[in-house]
């Protein structure tokens, strides 16, 4: 199929018609929409990502606190995909492009010729040139770092309950979450929520008291993206459900079990990273020096400036809007651009100039708490958290995960019960043998 060549019966003759070929590197908001706006047409498609799933991210925080399964925000890209018979899905790694002789190269496995390219390799989290500290806060840009945040958050609980000093279990029971962007203020509320409730029904030598949230940001106020009315209204929300806000914070060193802040060590049983991201490095597939950000400078057409038949979109590209300003790295950017170059490299014509229709951004801070700022207006509070549910519910993959989500999330408003609660079994072989014994111990006491 992916080619370029089929043959096409005219009069008593075959004869070899070529087939555009266009190739998608990354399976994320925006190359699956272009994928999706491509599917069936009368040109061949090869998405490819080291992934073999798609990935609903901004409910990642979910899954981290035990709110959710990864199942239930994720599905494969061949089952997203699969009926249009047009394209192919390459689970592969992308190592670079041959923009001269239109060839995307794949580590260990050879080469894919394209007449037409699109990257949208989406973004990763900037540590700012420590990529040390990545191992001991974790961000939250795929399954496995939600999986590993959930695992030491559940898993210095269960090492508290055993804590044979005060010091020791207050050290447990404090989490440290980087960057007040909207990941940051979500895991920080979520967290509070979750360890004071598991800790007053759950935990029989601990008590909610003891548990403490710490949201470092290193400027003047959180979200700071947001209007600063709804900056406020979080910042004393969060206060109200005992997350300790540190603002002009900024770390200066990141180690197992601790973070510093200026002169100060703060010790910590699980941590958490949200201070910002940066692109994929796919500029350097193209021979160019770092953009600011790391993000592909592209025309009003998504095309990458200076090659013909490259486009760029998603977090991975700098584009602009009418005003000059560069797009945000959001999700409804992301899609919107990807629905927008499948539409144009599907009729092959040069359509209108690419506008960001700006359908609100938004962050939830707690279980009855959210905030929504749509330009002109704004909303806060359980209207916004209402509207906030509404629409993830709406933006998820399929109707599938839809139901299973709402059920969830329907039955966890009502007895705040969390079902993801799962420690892998290596991991919970925590302390030495009298700590087992210990850990068998209260369980026969319960």
């Amino acid at each position: 199929m992916s080619g370029g060549i089929r043959l096409r019966r005219c009069g008593h003759k075959d004869t070899v018609v070529s087939r555009r070929h266009i190739v998608i590197i990354g399976g994320g908001f925006g190359g699956l929409a272009c994928a999706r706006a491509l599917g069936n047409s009368e040109v061949d498609v090869t998405l490819i990502d080291r992934r073999n799933h798609n990935l609903f991210q901004p409910l990642l925080y979910q899954v981290a606190t035990a709110a959710l399964s990864p199942a239930d925000i994720s599905e494969p890209i061949r089952r997203s995909l699969g009926r249009y018979r047009n394209i192919r899905v390459l689970m592969a790694e992308v190592v670079g492009v041959d923009s001269g002789a239109k060839h995307v190269r794949l580590a260990d496995r050879g080469e894919v010729a394209y007449d037409q390219l699109v990257i949208a390799t989406g973004s990763q989290y900037n540590y700012f040139g420590h990529d040390d500290w990545q191992f001991h806060a974790p961000g939250l840009k795929s399954i496995h770092e939600a999986r590993q945040i959930r695992q030491r958050l559940l898993l210095a609980f269960e090492k508290a309950e055993l804590a044979h000093t005060e010091r020791e279990k207050q050290s447990l029971l404090t989490s440290i979450v980087i960057g007040g962007g909207p990941t940051g203020v979500e895991m920080a509320g979520a967290i509070s929520e979750l360890g004071r409730y598991m800790i007053s029904r759950d935990y029989r030598t601990l008590a909610p008291s003891q548990m403490r949230v710490i949201l470092l940001e290193a400027g003047p106020r959180i979200l700071a993206s947001f209007p600063g009315h709804l900056s406020s209204y979080a910042a004393t929300y969060l206060k109200r459900i005992g997350v300790e806000i540190r603002l002009g914070q900024r770390v200066s060193a990141v180690g197992e079990g601790h973070v510093i802040v200026g002169e100060e060590r703060i010790d910590a049983g699980c941590i958490i990273w949200g201070a910002g991201v940066k692109a994929s490095p796919a500029f350097a597939w193209l021979g160019m020096k770092e953009p600011p950000g790391g993000r592909i400078p592209v025309d009003a057409n998504l095309q990458v400036v200076g090659l013909s038949d490259i486009y760029a979109i998603g977090d991975t590209a700098m584009a602009l809007d009418p005003e000059g300003k560069p797009l945000p790295a959001l999700a409804q950017v992301a899609k919107q651009q990807g629905e927008f170059l499948g539409r144009k490299l599907r009729q092959g014509g040069p359509p209108a100039p690419f506008r960001f229709r700006n359908r609100g951004n938004t962050a939830v801070i707690g279980r009855h708490a959210a905030v929504f700022d749509f330009g002109r207006w704004t909303l806060k509070g359980r209207l916004a958290w209402l509207l906030w549910a509404i629409v993830h519910v709406y933006l998820l993959v399929n109707f599938e995960k839809r139901v299973l989500v709402t059920v969830q999330w329907i039955w966890r408003y009502l007895t705040r019960q969390r079902g993801a609660r799962i420690i892998d079994e290596d991991a919970a072989l925590i302390g030495d043998q009298k700590d087992v014994t210990q850990i068998i111990a209260l369980g026969r006491r319960r």
